[in-house]
């Protein structure tokens, strides 16, 4: 039951429902008070009048708690507020004023529990309930013996009965007319205040989602750039520091050959230095959106020229590319190869690699090849330069293929979409 009911969620409401209730309440005071009560001793007890007002005191309780996500528990409730309010007017008459009030606050609650189909038949309803009591009054109808109608004035009776019936009938349909604009007014104007209210909590709950959706694009854009600054690290100064830990060894090995150890010295100091210089440089991109200004051709071939300095395998390159290529696209493809030949330097023990970089049928193909020792790729996947080669492939809608076996070499073939490219 805890979650059977709630409270009234529209304090505006609330308080209009009472102004309603106490319009009601006076009325029914109007008709107990002294000078009044050799009309109504006759017909009825005064009892009638407390139980009439205790049930005007019922309509107001059930206002401090509505069905909640209830349509059977809502229609009860609806049903019963009408019984209240013609039981009330039963009880203490005065259909004409207190009669409106109820239906009026019945009609609000309506609002809150039901869509636009349940509340106009809940309108329809009150209005021909209003409209049964003014002719049960015209018809001088009283169940109870109440009178439902007010007593009219000493000069009305006096009127021919002709007259009379034709001012009791203008009355009525006065009362009526009156009565279906007010109730028009107060369905319109509350389910412009549900919508409304609705309206906001729509803009509210969009709101929340999308600074959800702001924290989590946030989330994501830092973990890429932890990513591209991780692979930029391993690329760049990761090939340079592998470069020069081969020029220590071979100055470790030629030590009795003072030339060939001052040779590989002065490289791997040379190394070195280019190495802090490339951590200065992805310090500077970092700064600021720096992007590549040579093209790819000429960013490979210095690469290679690096390669075979500090190298003893052959390297044979071939480069057809007939389109420049965007910055995003020339700085993943100068990575991958960077990658792939610092891995041939420190894994393969090759002596021959093939590079061979094409664009054709729509496609960007690079391919490297070389002769080594070969590995199980299955076994070597988790290494952050194959995986770095592998997120660099994907950020550009490509693929990435690595076929490799025991004493066979390695072959890696990547595929671009010719999209990429600026022309």
């Amino acid at each position: 039951m805890a979650h059977t009911w709630r409270k009234h969620p529209f304090k505006l409401l609330l308080y209009l429902e009472w102004v309603l209730l106490g319009i009601a309440l006076l009325a029914t005071l109007s008709a107990i008070v002294p000078h009044r009560r050799h009309y109504h001793s006759v017909a009825y007890p005064l009892w009638f009048n407390l139980a009439g007002i205790l049930c005007i005191a019922v309509v107001g309780l059930m206002g401090l708690r509505l069905p909640d996500e209830s349509k059977l528990l809502s229609k009860i409730y609806i049903a019963v507020g009408f019984v209240v309010s013609w039981l009330g007017i039963f009880l203490i008459g005065r259909g004409d004023r207190i009669f409106p009030a109820l239906l009026l606050v019945v009609i609000i609650r309506a609002c809150l529990l039901f869509p636009w189909s349940g509340r106009i038949f809940v309108a329809i309803t009150a209005y021909f309930s209003f409209l049964t009591v003014q002719i049960m009054s015209l018809m001088r109808i009283s169940p109870t013996g109440v009178p439902l109608g007010r007593p009219l004035p000493p000069i009305v009776r006096r009127l021919p009965p002709e007259e009379l019936r034709r001012v009791l009938f203008s009355l009525a349909f006065n009362s009526a007319l009156l009565f279906a604009f007010v109730l028009a007014f107060v369905l319109l104007l509350v389910s412009a205040v549900l919508a409304e209210h609705e309206s906001r909590a729509k803009l509210v709950k969009a709101h929340r989602r999308l600074r959800d959706y702001a924290l989590q694009a946030e989330d994501r854009a830092t973990l890429q750039e932890r990513n591209r600054i991780a692979r930029e690290i391993h690329d760049s100064v990761g090939h340079y520091l592998t470069a020069q830990s081969i020029q220590l060894e071979n100055t470790a090995l030629f030590l009795a050959d003072r030339d060939k150890a001052a040779h590989h010295l002065a490289k791997a100091r040379e190394l070195g230095k280019e190495a802090l210089s490339n951590i200065r440089s992805s310090v500077a991109t970092l700064r600021k959106n720096s992007a590549p200004t040579q093209s790819l051709e000429s960013m490979l071939e210095q690469l290679i020229a690096e390669f075979k300095s500090n190298t003893d395998m052959a390297i044979a390159c071939k480069i057809e590319l007939l389109s420049p290529m965007t910055n995003k696209v020339k700085t993943a493809i100068y990575r991958i190869v960077q990658e792939a030949l610092t891995n041939i330097i420190k894994h393969s023990q090759a002596s021959k690699v093939t590079l061979h970089l094409q664009e054709t049928m729509g496609k960007i193909l690079l391919s490297i090849d070389d002769n080594g020792c070969g590995f199980n790729p299955n076994d070597n996947t988790t290494g952050f330069g194959i995986q770095g080669m592998q997120e660099r492939t994907i950020a550009l809608r490509g693929k990435l293929a690595i076929s490799s076996q025991q004493g066979m070499g390695c072959q890696i073939k990547v595929e671009i979409p010719q999209s990429l490219v600026d022309y």
